[in-house]
Order: C-alpha cells, then sequence, then structure tokens
C-alpha cells in the first residue's frame, strides 16, 4: 500500500524547484535527498529528492530529473506516494490521507448525505470537504465530536452534524455567486477544538500552491 506524503504546487524559480503541500507530519525525515517518490498521475515517473529547503514556512523541494521551470509546471498537482513498508510502526496510526478519505460516504445515521471530495488543512482543525446529494459543498469540522467514525474498509464516515451546518455551509455556497471577488469569504466552523491525530494533513490544490 501507498501513502501519500505531498502534494506539488506551483514552480519556484527557474531552475526547477517545487513548492510542496507538506501531508506529513515528519518532513525532515521523508523529503531527504535521495529519496523516491512514487508519483500519480504514473505518466511522471518516480521523481528523486535532490534538495529540500524552507522558505519561509513553505518547503521547496527540487528533484534530480527535472531541471527547468517549464518541466517543473508539468508536476504542479502531482501526488508524491512512499511505501507503506518504508514507514515506521508508529506511523501507521497517525491518522487518515486525503486520498484514502475521498470517496468514501458521508452517512448522518443511516441516511447518505454526500461523499468526501476532499480535506483541507488549517491552523485550528481540519475540514472534510464534502460535496451533498444536491451537488453543494459542505466543509464539516474533522474533529472527533462531529466525525466519531472513520470506517475506510467499508468505505464511509459518520458525521453527527449540529444543527444547521449543512444548510450554512449551502447558504454561504450560494451567497459566494452575488459577493465582490474583494469580499472576505465566509468561514463556516463548529468548534475551536484541536484536530485529532487521527485526521491527517491534506489540502486543496489551491492550498499546495501556498503550502
Amino acid at each position: 500500500m501507498q501513502l501519500q506524503v505531498a502534494r506539488i504546487g506551483k514552480p519556484h524559480g527557474i531552475r526547477g524547484e517545487v513548492t510542496v503541500q507538506v501531508l506529513t507530519d515528519a518532513p525532515g525525515d521523508r523529503f531527504v535527498p535521495g529519496t523516491q517518490f512514487v508519483v500519480e498521475p504514473a505518466t511522471t515517473g518516480t521523481l528523486t529528492v535532490l534538495s529540500a529547503r524552507w522558505n519561509k514556512d513553505i518547503l521547496l523541494l527540487a528533484f534530480e530529473e527535472i531541471e527547468t521551470r517549464n518541466e517543473a509546471e508539468t508536476l504542479r498537482g502531482a501526488k508524491l506516494f512512499v511505501e507503506t513498508e518504508e514507514l515506521d510502526d508508529d506511523d501507521d496510526d497517525e491518522g487518515w490521507y486525503e486520498h484514502e478519505l475521498e470517496g468514501l460516504e458521508v452517512r448522518v445515521g443511516d441516511a447518505v448525505v454526500g461523499k468526501v471530495s476532499g480535506l483541507r488543512t488549517l491552523p485550528v482543525q481540519d475540514l472534510l470537504v464534502v460535496t451533498a446529494a444536491d451537488g453543494t459543498e459542505v466543509l464539516i469540522p474533522f474533529v472527533e465530536q462531529i466525525v466519531p467514525e472513520v470506517n475506510v474498509g467499508e468505505g464511509y464516515v459518520l458525521v453527527t452534524p449540529p444543527p444547521g451546518l449543512f444548510e450554512v455551509n449551502a447558504e454561504d455556497e450560494a451567497k459566494t455567486g452575488d459577493t465582490p471577488a474583494s469580499a472576505p469569504a465566509s468561514t463556516n466552523a463548529a468548534g475551536s477544538a484541536t484536530a485529532p491525530a487521527s485526521s491527517a494533513a491534506a489540502g486543496s490544490d489551491d492550498a499546495g500552491d501556498v503550502a
């Protein structure tokens, strides 16, 4: 089995470096020079870390196979994976990766209300991105009180949303179309509890550009 440890964002500079969204708690161990990653899409082939450095809070990677900015641009959005055999036993208990959660049914009791379409990482807590049955996007705080069960094997997550959570998300999305681009986006939150250790960090493609 393979586990995702990063998503590539935009190129940095002219020598083939890229920004990456880190999806592991141990970047110092995962991105050392010489490390090889399995890449999705597979057409990219494997990538070997040439160098890794931090620019403030952004990790920049260079790969032996990539030498120019144009080549780096072709990697935008690619996902980096490692084989589970390369991970310490303790890492198996770190939680879930975005690719494991995507596509899972979202259930409220016995009712299926949507599917997980992503995972966003925020300083306070992670958010499950759920595509509801009517196509709207709903953000659900990935905390134990609201997401008490994640069953990857059977393909679902169980949520116990506070009253109005789905409705509030839907209303906010509807308002977005009427809001000028310069207006701040509304933020939905259902508590300030820190995300449980069981929710591994991951995020959207846009986040990869700034992570």
